[in-house]
This record gives structure tokens, C-alpha cells and sequence, in this order.
């Protein structure tokens, strides 16, 4: 496996070319100001519709066409061309519930550029102008080296200049559009409006845009992707650029927590919050569901529907947020932030059981074989702030002391804290409510859908963090959640994996395994993600999960996310690394091992001068092996054993373990190996992984240091300063023969280890000539292997 972030300029990206035709209907996007919400989809070739819910009578939303392509892949988008001089545009204009084409504040074209000195500026075109027809449904003809801005024509015309365009922006308002109130509607759900731009005709000069059309084969990572991110194009162009970068079979679409919602006006905390009742999701979002579902199943994606416990903080109820001991309610991160909804609240539960079962239905309208996912569901604490567990909200007080007929006991100010045994039942008490919860979550999901798997997202590094043991109580309820509960359990841990903690990485993986039973062939894993561009380096590490989780076997791999991966030009390949292509994980017997001869092999070019004197050139730094087992073959068993052995290698094809006896330990022949065998490093209170190798002390100008890459697992022993320890992981891949410690050690501490370990090697011919009868007439033929690199 392998990957690349390919380069962005047009000058320098490997480009598959191809015509397009510029205003694509399914490279449009929309933008607009909370709380309203907006959805552009395709619905054929020229023909696009944009969905609106407006909740202000100041909302506008706009439909934007740019002239750099800033939402796909490179590998996939249009190239750059702010050229439109000679462009005519024509489409059919319809529109129902915003303000017709005629009205003051109608349907403006807003223009951004440059004019013919390079000043920037903007033009603004009224539609009305171009049009022919009715004021809500209208022939549209834009005719680009002749447009003008301004409200009446010619009194008012400002002349476009189109040589030098970035952006076209299309508004939409409602009817009652003011300009400024933030008044909400009598009726929000009465604010929805659309637009349709039909029979869509690009002629003249420019008309064709230069796209490109990389195809990559299809390979085993899974995409993953959330509607927060991607609410603002279509679900078309999503698809189809996962298609093109080799995504296939799996989509897990997170459906957010920003932006499903349905909203109505509280009179009482004056703001806008969660409708719970009655049509739970805004049109757009249903809209835009019904199409990427659609799409989903027509390319034969299955989705993974995710839903968390997560909603956005401005318009979630005060009541359904949990709380700190302090009374401040639980906040994320997120710039606005979001919070985190109570597991034990009934209605907060079984609203987002409702939303659950209608995100269900539409993948299930859409004919798409849909998983179920609860995504990341904890008892929150402010990792941002001051630690602080938000344990303490009204109502999940309440129960516990209604329950349990035990007061609260003291509360906790910070994760970090010793819970003493009142507070430590209270913790327990926790844990089985959001168990509890789950499990409601799943139930709600089943009985309407029976046939439907659902599954669980565990983050690791919110639950396992060992100096906060609380969390782990609270947020991995082992008997509402052990192995059957779910379909199959999907796990990501993308703090440990952006920091590079390797070893946190490992065991946090390994702790939920044995804790709740799910195999690596009943879980999926995620790798990821990168928040900010300017972290490109983080993709590496992602992409060092991705063969970590391939190593442990994990039914199905995810790279998170979507967005990120258009913006950073992630490219993936199902390529083996080069020290995994044809190599077996498996040895070669030990007693056909223990009789073969053989050592080191050096290469040395000699050349013999004139004079007579000899000119060496070194080739290899360190030396490859080569062996022959014949002698180990001395019984009809071994003949037997090699034969099969041989063939399931397919001869030299594939490379394996092989035990050198003369050479396999780093302690001396005859002796175990202990902690102290080998330096392998210094500790510089940051480095917190450090390769194996073994010191052969030579005569010479300086010692041999061999790298070892197949140390034997359970013989490897670690020591720091001459003490044994244990807080390291072996990594197997990328970088084999590597330790991982939990934390780094310190500044000069010496890092030590003991080992046993294995030659990789393959056999040197693709015949065999050893059979039983060679071998009973005393034959036993010459048996070569030859030691690989596989780095």
C-alpha cells in the first residue's frame, strides 16, 4: 500500500485531461449565515435544484459557480480559467417561495474580478434584465462580452468586464426579505423556498473547460465523510470523486450535528432550537439525503449512517446538555462549539432515536443495504479547558439519588481526580446509563429496520486516558456493550495517531479487543484525520495507521475524511510496501532449519590494475545470507514437511522466516536473551521509538551494526538504565523491528533490549527436486535459500 499528496498547480500535477462543459450542474455550491440551510443537488445533465429553508427575514443563500476549483481532488477537477469573454450562458429560471425575478432584492448575479486595469470589483447583474417569460419562470440568455450591472437599463448600466472573473454568485431571499431583521417567521417551516436552473446551454468561446479525468483502480481503503463538511456541493460530485480515487463499498457518512435539524423559535430563551416534534430535519437536508443515497446505491456504495450525541450548542435546549459541577454546560472544541446531549434526559434520548429511524428510512428509500452507526457516544469532559467532567446536569442527578436512594456524593472538579467509594459508585452508576442509552438508540433503530446492522464508533483516547481512570468507567460500559451487542464494532483513535503515539495507538486498540471481545474481524478501523492544511505531514502518520490496521486484520479500513482529503490531494494505491511484497509471515521449520549450512555473503567488485595491484569497491554495506537445508532433511518426514512447505511458498516467489542457529540471538550462543543485550538508543525526552539492532565488536576500523527486522515476539525483553520495563509496544509495520514506548524516556537514559530474531529469506530455485524416492537412495539434492531485503 502506498500513497502521495499530489502536487496542486496544473504545471505540476500528473493530469488525465478531458473537455468539460463549464457550468457542470454538479459543480455548483451553495453558502449562506445560520440558522437558515440551503442544498444544491443535479437532477440530469443540465438541470440543478437548490433547496432553501429560511427562519429570518434576513436570510439570503447564494448559488455559486468558481472559477478555480477548490472542492475536488486534483486529480479530478477543472482547471483554472477566468476567462468568460465570448461565454453565453442560457438556462430556464423557476423559483417558488423566495423573491420573484422583478422585485427589488430579486435574483441577483453578483460578478467578482478584476476589471481591465486589474482593480478588483464586483458587477451586480439583476436576471430580470436577461429575461424572458414570467417572474418565476423565465428564459434566462447571459451573454457575457454584453452584461451590465445595475437595477434599470441603460440609466443605470455598469459594463462587465469578463475577462477576468473569479466567482459568480446567484442570491435567493423569501419573500419577506428586509435586508437586516433577524425576526424569525410565524411559521419557520413555512420558509422553504427552491430554484431551478433547467436546459442549461454553454456556447462560445470558453464554453469548454479543460477537466481532469484520473481514474485510479479500485483498492480495500474506505472513505468516510460528514454532512457538516460537504452540506455545500453535490452529492454527485462527492460520489464521483470517490469513484475516481479508487474508493469503492463503503461510505460512512457522519450526518453532523450542525445542520439536519428542523428549528422553531423559543419564545422563552428568545433563540432558535431543535424542533422535536413533527418533521425532525429541514427540507435541504432531506432533499440532499435523498440524493446522496441515491447515488450511494447506483455505484453500489453501502452507507454507514452515523449519528451522534453531539449537536450544535446555539440551538440545542438548555435542559438536554450535560453540565459540569459547576453548572456550565459541555462544550467541544469547535469554533462555534458543539455539546454533548444527557443519556439519561428521555427526551433528549428519544429525539435522537426519531432522528435515527428518519436518517434510516431515507438510506432505506434509496434502496441502499444501510449500517447504522452511533457515533462516539461519552459523558463528556472539557479537555480544552480545565478538565473538568460534566457529570452534574439536573436530571441525571435527580435519577441517581431517586434510584439508588443514596445522596449525590462530592463532586468531582476534574477527570484527574481519585474517586473515593461513594463517588466511584456514582461513576459505575454513569456508565450503565450511557450503556443504557446505546442500547435504546440500537433497539429504536431495529424495530423499524430489523434487517439492519448497527454498529458503534469507540474513540480511544477519550476513554482509556490512564491518568484519568474515571473516564474508562463512565465511557466504556463493558456489560451494556460487550461482543454480540452490535452488528461489529468500529474504533478510531486520531489524537494518538496525529501525535505519533505509537504505543498508546497499539494498546488503547488492544485494550478494547480484549475488554469487549470484538476480533479484529469484527471490528473496522479509522485512520486520521488532518484538521488544518497546513498539517500535511500528519497524512504520513495516517497513512502508517492504515498498515498498522492491515497488520492487525480489521475487517475494513477508513481514512477520515472526506473534505480533507480533496483539499490535502490524498491519493491512495493498493501497492504492498516493499517489506511486505511477497513475504509470508511464517518459518521455516526449526528442524529443517537446525542441520542447513551457510553464513554472511559480502559483494566485492575486484579489479586487478596493471601493476598488479587489486582496487576494491564495498557494495553492500551489510551482508546478505545464504543457506542450504538439504542437510536438514533426514527423515520421510522432513521430506514431506519441505515439500508441502516449498509448494506454499510457490517456489521462490514468496520470501519467509528462516532461524540462522548459528546466529539468532543478541545474547551469545547458548545463553537467553536478557534486557541488557543490546544499546539500542538514548533517550532525549521526546523520541519515543527506537530500532532493534545487534553490535558484532570486529576487528576493524568500526563495528558492525546489524538492523534487525524480525525479532521474535515473545523472546524481546527492554530495559531503560539497567531496569526492566514493559510500557512498549513492537511494531510490525511500516517500520518493523521498532519499539514504541508509552511515553519517552528520559534525557540520557540508555535504552537496552534482548531478542531472538529470524533472517528473511527465500529459496533460490523455482524447482525442487527432492522426493522420497532421491531421498531413500541417499540423494538429498542441494536446497539453496537466499536472504531478501525487504526495506
Amino acid at each position: 500500500m502506498s500513497y502521495v499528496l499530489t502536487p496542486t498547480t496544473d504545471e505540476q500535477r500528473p493530469l488525465a485531461l478531458a473537455p468539460a462543459l463549464r457550468f457542470d450542474p454538479s459543480l455548483w455550491t451553495v453558502n449562506f449565515p445560520r440558522p437558515m440551510m440551503a442544498a444544491v443537488r443535479t437532477q440530469g445533465a443540465k438541470k440543478l435544484r437548490v433547496d432553501c429553508h429560511f427562519y429570518e427575514k434576513s436570510n439570503l443563500a447564494g448559488l455559486i459557480w468558481e472559477s478555480e476549483d477548490r472542492y475536488d481532488h486534483p486529480l479530478t477537477a477543472y482547471l483554472t480559467d477566468r476567462d468568460y469573454r465570448g461565454l453565453i450562458w442560457q438556462f430556464r429560471w423557476r423559483s417558488q417561495g423566495i423573491r420573484k425575478l422583478p422585485e427589488i432584492h430579486g435574483p441577483t448575479l453578483t460578478i467578482e474580478g478584476r476589471d481591465q486595469n486589474g482593480a478588483s470589483r464586483a458587477w451586480y447583474v439583476r436576471l430580470w434584465n436577461y429575461a424572458e417569460g414570467e417572474p418565476d419562470d423565465a428564459m434566462i440568455t447571459l451573454r457575457f462580452d454584453d452584461l451590465a450591472g445595475g437595477f434599470l437599463h441603460p440609466e443605470e448600466a455598469d459594463p462587465v468586464y469578463a475577462g477576468d472573473i473569479d466567482r459568480l454568485f446567484i442570491s435567493m431571499v423569501p419573500p419577506a426579505f428586509d435586508g437586516q431583521s433577524t425576526e424569525p417567521f410565524d411559521d419557520p417551516l413555512g420558509g422553504a423556498g427552491w430554484v431551478e436552473l433547467t436546459n442549461i446551454l454553454v456556447d462560445g468561446k470558453g464554453a469548454a473547460l479543460t477537466r481532469a479525468e484520473t481514474m485510479l483502480p479500485a483498492h480495500n481503503l474506505r472513505i468516510a465523510g460528514g454532512y457538516d463538511d460537504a452540506f455545500n456541493v453535490t452529492p454527485e460530485r462527492i460520489v464521483r470523486n470517490a469513484i475516481a480515487l479508487g474508493y469503492r463499498k463503503w461510505f460512512n457518512h457522519y450526518v453532523g450535528m450542525s445542520h439536519f435539524y428542523a428549528l422553531k423559535w423559543d419564545e422563552d430563551e428568545e433563540r432558535f432550537i431543535i424542533r422535536n416534534e413533527g418533521t425532525l430535519l429541514n427540507t435541504p437536508c432531506i432533499r440532499w439525503h435523498e440524493d446522496f443515497f441515491a447515488w450511494l446505491t447506483k455505484f453500489r456504495f453501502r452507507a454507514v449512517v452515523s449519528l451522534s450525541f453531539e449537536l450544535f450548542d446555539a440551538v440545542a435546549p438548555e435542559a438536554w446538555k450535560q453540565r459540569a459541577h459547576d453548572g456550565r454546560p459541555a462544550l467541544t472544541g469547535w469554533q462555534p462549539p458543539s455539546t454533548l446531549l444527557i443519556p439519561t434526559h428521555t427526551e433528549a434520548m428519544g429525539y435522537l432515536q426519531q432522528v435515527a429511524v428518519t436518517f434510516s428510512g431515507l438510506a432505506e428509500n434509496a434502496a441502499n443495504d444501510f449500517v447504522f452507526q452511533i457515533g462516539e457516544p461519552w459523558w463528556w469532559y472539557q479537555l480544552f479547558d480545565d478538565a473538568r467532567p460534566c457529570f452534574y446536569d439536573a436530571t441525571t442527578t435527580a435519577l441517581y439519588e431517586d434510584e439508588t436512594g443514596r445522596p449525590l456524593p462530592t463532586k468531582h472538579v476534574s477527570v484527574f481526580e481519585t474517586p473515593n467509594s461513594a463517588q466511584q459508585h456514582y461513576l459505575d452508576w454513569l456508565g450503565g446509563k450511557l450503556g443504557a442509552a446505546t442500547l435504546a438508540l440500537r433497539d429504536a433503530v431495529s424495530a423499524v429496520y430489523p434487517t439492519t446492522q448497527v454498529t458503534m464508533l469507540l474513540y480511544t483516547p477519550q476513554i482509556l486516558d490512564p491518568a484519568a481512570p474515571m473516564l474508562r468507567t463512565v465511557n466504556l460500559p463493558v456489560a451494556s456493550w460487550s461482543y454480540p451487542a452490535f452488528s461489529f464494532l468500529q474504533l478510531e483513535d486520531y489524537d494518538y495517531v496525529i501525535d505519533g503515539e505509537w504505543y498508546s495507538h497499539g494498546s488503547g486498540l488492544d485494550a478494547v479487543a480484549s475488554t469487549l471481545g470484538y476480533g479484529p474481524s469484527d471490528s473496522h478501523y479509522f485512520a486520521g484525520f488532518v484538521l488544518n492544511a497546513v498539517d500535511k505531514d500528519i497524512w504520513r502518520n495516517i497513512h502508517r495507521a492504515i498498515l498498522s490496521g492491515k497488520s492487525r486484520g480489521f475487517r475494513e479500513l477508513f481514512v477520515w475524511a472526506y473534505p480533507q482529503m480533496m483539499r490535502d490531494a490524498f491519493t491512495y494505491f493498493e501497492l504492498e510496501e516493499p517489506d511486505m511484497r511477497g513475504f509470508h509471515d511464517i518459518r521455516l521449520p526449526d528442524n529443517l532449519a537446525h542441520g542447513a549450512s551457510g553464513g554472511p555473503l559480502f559483494s566485492t567488485n575486484i579489479t586487478t590494475l596493471a601493476s598488479g595491484a587489486e582496487q576494491r569497491n564495498q557494495n553492500w554495506s551489510e551482508p546478505l545470507a545464504r543457506y542450504d537445508v538439504s542437510y536438514g532433511v533426514v527423515t520421510e518426514t522432513d521430506v514431506s514437511t519441505l515439500i508441502g512447505f516449498y509448494r506454499a511458498r510457490r517456489g521462490q516467489a514468496n520470501a519467509f522466516r528462516f532461524r540462522d542457529w548459528a546466529d539468532y540471538s543478541s545474547a551469545a550462543v547458548g545463553t537467553s536473551p536478557s534486557p541488557y543485550d543490546q544499546t539500542i538508543g538514548t533517550g532525549d525526552g521526546q523520541t519515543t521509538e527506537f530500532a532493534l539492532v545487534k553490535h558484532y565488536e570486529l576487528d576493524g576500523p568500526e563495528p558492525l551494526v546489524r538492523r534487525i527486522r524480525f525479532p521474535v515476539g515473545q523472546s524481546l525483553r527492554v530495559a531503560v538504565n539497567g531496569d526492566e520495563v514493559f510500557n512498549w509496544t513492537l511494531a510490525v509495520t511500516p517500520e518493523r523491528g521498532t519499539i514504541s514506548f508509552s511515553t519517552p524516556p528520559s534525557i540520557g537514559d540508555q535504552i537496552t533490549a534482548g531478542f531472538e530474531f529470524d533472517v528473511p529469506v527465500r529459496f533460490a530455485q523455482d524447482q525442487l527436486e527432492l522426493t522420497l524416492e532421491t531421498f531413500r537412495a541417499g540423494t538429498v539434492p542441494s536446497i539453496p535459500l537466499i536472504e531478501v531485503r525487504l526495506v
